[in-house]
């Protein structure tokens, strides 16, 4: 829960999260207070994670502060601001419930504050020192945080990228909820190629030693959980019989709907509100994602979608990804050029897609 009109990017869920102040990282307003209130499941604790407490110095942090209070035992943590900032970066609480307050005046300088945490269930934090492989929990809410990426999903990325923006970059993790990534530290490549993928821009960058690659569990079972599944039949609401300037028909079926095909795609006929695509998978496969593409040629592509599944073609199930409350909106291509890829977190078991 949060109050406030100083409230910037905020992402609360039971097990972990994450906020920050407004305007974070650039200055925080004057005259503001956001108040939010964290609580984990009966039985556990809260860790706090300070990512960031830049806060104009004040005596006392008369001026600004945040101010930590665990209203179970009445302990309070605090107040901190740039001359009293805490004394660790990990703070272990003993209680479930946990008040995060912060509160500005008159001030001219000071990012705000950026603060994650997790429960005692997951104690691991992305600020453990890399080794070759490693496991570590990040929390809700990575997604648009400040920092900057390099890199995708197939070749890995930067070791100097943002880790857990990384993740869900990479689909290890959705943004909603967090949770456990594991990923080994390997030789880094010459260039690494911007991407779109799960919401996110990466940036395109040069040569680091190092390179992160997220891994799925499945592919600790299996090589090959990744590997591109084969369609044995596409099948549509409707496709374009188009008719060019010089008379000549082109067919826009959907059999033309796969990723490798050159020219034309499919689309629907001009007009359709509710187009649909169909792909049929020929028995039940584990489904972990989609990469979408325009048809390059003649610039269409596709903004957004909605995803279905079934097991025998005739019952149908919207996907709702890990919230479970509505039916998930897809991001997809913003030009005819690039691949876009989104990661279905939890995976999808059937035959039919649509």
């Amino acid at each position: 829960i949060s109050a406030g009109n100083g409230c910037g990017h905020t992402v609360l869920t039971p097990h972990s999260g994450t906020l920050s102040s407004k305007n974070y990282p650039g200055t925080y307003p004057n005259h503001t207070m956001c108040c939010w209130l964290l609580q984990a499941p009966p039985g556990t604790s809260l860790l706090l994670a300070f990512g960031d407490v830049d806060l104009e110095p004040s005596e006392h942090c008369a001026h600004s502060s945040l101010l930590l209070t665990d209203p179970q035992t009445g302990t309070a943590y605090g107040p901190y601001c740039r001359n009293s900032i805490p004394s660790a970066p990990l703070l272990v609480t003993n209680s479930s419930t946990v008040t995060v307050l912060f509160n500005s005046t008159s001030h001219r300088s000071g990012r705000g504050l950026l603060l994650s945490y997790a429960t005692s269930q997951h104690p691991e934090t992305p600020d453990l020192p890399l080794t070759m492989c490693f496991s570590v929990y990040c929390p809700a809410g990575c997604k648009d945080i400040h920092g900057d990426i390099w890199g995708n999903p197939r070749q890995g990325y930067r070791d100097t990228s943002v880790l857990c923006k990384a993740a869900v970059h990479a689909g290890a993790i959705a943004d909603e909820l967090g949770g456990q990534v594991t990923l080994s530290r390997e030789k880094g490549i010459t260039l690494y190629e911007s991407a779109f993928a799960n919401g996110l821009h990466s940036k395109r960058g040069s040569l680091s030693e190092k390179r992160l690659v997220f891994h799925k569990v499945c592919c600790l079972l299996s090589p090959a959980c990744d590997d591109v599944l084969e369609v044995v039949a596409f099948n549509a609401s409707s496709w374009w019989h188009e008719v060019d300037m010089l008379g000549q028909d082109r067919a826009w079926v959907a059999e033309r709907a796969a990723l490798s095909t050159t020219g034309h795609s499919w689309a629907a006929e001009p007009g359709t509100e509710a187009a649909w695509l169909e792909l049929d998978l020929g028995t039940r496969r584990n489904v972990t994602g989609i990469i979408t593409k325009g048809s390059e040629q003649h610039n269409y592509y596709v903004t957004s979608y909605h995803v279905s599944s079934s097991r025998d073609g005739k019952n149908w199930r919207p996907y709702r990804g890990s919230s479970g409350q509505e039916d998930k909106v897809f991001e997809g291509n913003t030009d005819s050029q690039g691949e876009v890829s989104n990661a279905f977190i939890p995976p999808m078991v059937a035959r039919y897609i649509r």
